[in-house]
């Protein structure tokens, strides 16, 4: 914001403006005034000579008439000489008195947008320039620098609400551990298997704080970064190994699924890949219901490999699908996992676009979730 409102300083930009206004007129002034002298200078040389020793009576005084003819040449190149430099210096002086006064006028909304940058601070990004008239490149100029603000007041909520999600949820585990601990070691009578419980309440929450931790860390490095490997990639194949991680999870739920996965190539990243492909299928095993059903669909087009995870679930408010995709969103109490971090679709949506690909999630009818997944099959 320090160098946006020194940029914006109207006071610099007018004293240089109101300088070359004062250039350009002296020398505009000065070409002219030397244009004046060789047409004066001209003028006098086409009048005709008298034969020599001519003399004429000026005032009753006779006088030869070369030195008169020398003396009206001198007299003239002194008049526009002094008339010249009279007019040079007025007009040099009236183009700087007006052009300090236009630009006044002029860069009056350069002063509103140096003063809305000084009043800004992260604490306050609610100002903004407003309108301007008349709709000029200045007025663009206010419209350009409101829409950043919004941008920037965007951010900035976003990652107050990440941090302060992000604190909770780190929290929870530890408030946890904290309790265990405190209560065992009141417990004077605390035997070999109270310390067990104990011992294993502890862990199952340090895995939790790790796993969000790890999620934190990935979505780190996938948000808004490029891929440093960029290799063809099977995404049937990539679906098959997401797949060995939660078919445990899914024959023990008692999980109807079906697989049509013919060879999908894509080109990207092996490792973010299957990582987009376990959070889809995690959530599709997570947030189902007992004896539900799952979907996964991969399709080869000429541009583009799809996947495509559908599941059964809660019903889903298709208002606010979208939402799913923001840090530590598990839409609502239903979908909620116990060991889930909310991270799941953000970390696919920033792997996806890190990709230059696309994701999209529909609700589906009855209950349930479908996301698809567009990747670039072409580098």
């Amino acid at each position: 914001m320090r160098k946006l409102r020194e940029r914006l300083s109207p006071r610099g930009l007018r004293a240089r403006i109101t300088l070359l206004s004062v250039l350009l007129a002296a020398g505009i002034s000065a070409i002219l005034l030397v244009l004046a002298w060789r047409l004066v200078s001209d003028a006098i040389a086409a009048v005709p000579h008298m034969p020599p020793g001519t003399t004429v009576r000026v005032d009753g005084t006779d006088v030869e008439a070369s030195a008169l003819a020398e003396y009206l040449r001198e007299q003239a190149r002194t008049r526009v000489v002094l008339i010249g430099s009279i007019a040079f210096g007025c007009v040099v002086l009236a183009a700087g008195v007006l052009a300090w006064a236009l630009t006044s006028y002029v860069l009056r909304p350069l002063r509103e947008i140096a003063g809305t940058a000084r009043r800004l601070t992260a604490e306050s990004m609610d100002e903004r320039i407003g309108q301007l008239h008349p709709r000029d490149e200045l007025a663009e100029l206010a419209a350009t620098i409101d829409n950043m603000l919004d941008r920037l007041a965007a951010a900035f909520d976003a990652q107050r609400r990440f941090v302060a999600n992000a604190s909770h949820e780190l929290r929870t585990p530890l408030t946890v551990m904290r309790t265990e601990l405190d209560v065992t070691l009141t417990d004077e009578q605390a035997d070999a298997e109270e310390l067990r419980r104990m011992a294993g309440v502890v862990r199952s929450a340090a895995r939790r704080a790790e796993q969000l931790v790890g999620a934190l860390l990935l979505l780190a490095r996938t948000d808004g970064a490029e891929l440093a490997t960029r290799e063809p990639v099977d995404l049937a194949a990539v679906v098959r190994h997401a797949w060995d991680a939660v078919r445990a999870d899914a024959q023990q739920r008692q999980l109807r699924v079906e697989f049509d996965t013919p060879a999908a190539p894509a080109v990207g990243d092996p490792a973010l890949l299957e990582r987009v492909a376990g959070n889809l299928l995690e959530n599709a095993v997570r947030h189902n219901v007992a004896g539900g059903w799952i979907t996964v669909r991969t399709r080869a087009e000429p541009a583009d490999a799809t996947l495509v995870v559908r599941s059964s679930g809660p019903l889903i408010d298709p208002q606010t699908v979208s939402e799913l995709f923001e840090p530590f969103h598990r839409g609502g109490t239903a979908r909620t996992g116990r060991d889930g971090s909310g991270l799941g679709l953000s970390i696919v949506r920033a792997a996806v676009e890190a990709h230059h690909g696309t994701v999209t999630a529909d609700p589906v009818v009855g209950g349930g979730l479908a996301v698809t997944v567009r990747l670039p099959s072409t580098p």
